[in-house]
């Protein structure tokens, strides 16, 4: 198989496309419909998804692309995928509604199962995070040469949290509460999307622990990104989320820098 870092710029250029995509509806109104889940679902959705797919299909005939958006993903059809293109076109739809800027394009390259290869943009905070195995993970602005990023490494004290801006919930009421009274009130930022994980990979937070329904799409550009730069996301039992799964729901799962702190010690299972 080819080295996966070969298509680290056009992805990066393809996310870019799609986010200027984005940024051309979410300027003007928009409607917003209902998935059968209740999701929401705005055009912005689909354009995203209709060009990157497109793109991708075109950088890479042989590597077939799963979407959040793709009308077909069942696992007859993907069992024997090795490797594929595992896409979330607009990451974060309730906080593009919501207009918080807070909402990602996820493109992830995945290998027997793991990403090797991952985008994350956000369109508004003009920021694209990369990571492939076999180069630095990097942060870019405009105008500035990517920077390369590594997790931080915990060791105990007060520590910084990245949690969800839309779904808490009790579970994560309870962990912080356990965390505080071993070490001290954590600090806590909530952002929206992939860019939970992506201040975990910058050394921005410690830990981001999520108790609750996510999808492969939702996590497999970041996983890598965190990977790269020296951390890891692992469901509750430690072992690193895996994915094109039959169900492609992640468990719960915490994303986390280096050391060895056991932050599980903190989750109330029951």
């Amino acid at each position: 198989m080819n080295d996966p870092c070969l298509y680290l710029d056009e992805t990066k250029a393809i996310a870019v496309a799609a986010g200027q995509r984005i940024l051309q509806i979410y300027n003007r109104s928009f409607t917003v419909a209902a998935k059968e889940d209740g999701s929401p679902l705005t055009e912005a959705d689909r354009a995203a998804h209709e060009l990157i797919v497109a793109r991708l299909q075109a950088l890479t005939p042989d590597i077939p692309v799963l979407s959040e958006e793709s009308d077909e993903n069942s696992y007859k059809n993907r069992a024997g995928w090795k490797r594929l293109w595992l896409v979330d076109p607009l990451d974060g739809t309730k906080e593009f509604i919501k207009r918080n800027g807070e909402f990602t394009v996820n493109i992830a390259l995945l290998e027997n199962h793991r990403p090797v290869l991952g985008v994350v943009l956000a369109p508004v905070l003009n920021v694209v995070y990369a990571g492939c195995e076999g180069r630095e993970a990097s942060k870019e602005v405009p105008g500035e040469r990517a920077q390369a990023i590594h997790v931080r490494c915990y060791r105990g004290g007060k520590a910084t949290v990245a949690a969800s801006r839309s779904h808490a919930g009790s579970k994560l009421a309870g962990f912080l509460h356990s965390l505080a009274q071993a070490q001290g009130q954590p600090e806590l930022i909530r952002m929206g999307s992939a860019l939970k994980i992506c201040l975990v990979a910058e050394g921005a937070a410690d830990v981001c622990p999520r108790f609750g329904p996510t999808s492969e799409w939702d996590t497999a550009a970041a996983h890598c990104v965190l990977r790269v730069a020296g951390g890891e996301l692992t469901d509750l039992s430690k072992r690193p989320l895996v994915y094109n799964k039959p169900s492609l729901l992640n468990p719960w799962f915490m994303a986390s820098g280096s050391g060895d702190y056991d932050w599980t010690v903190h989750v109330d299972e029951s």
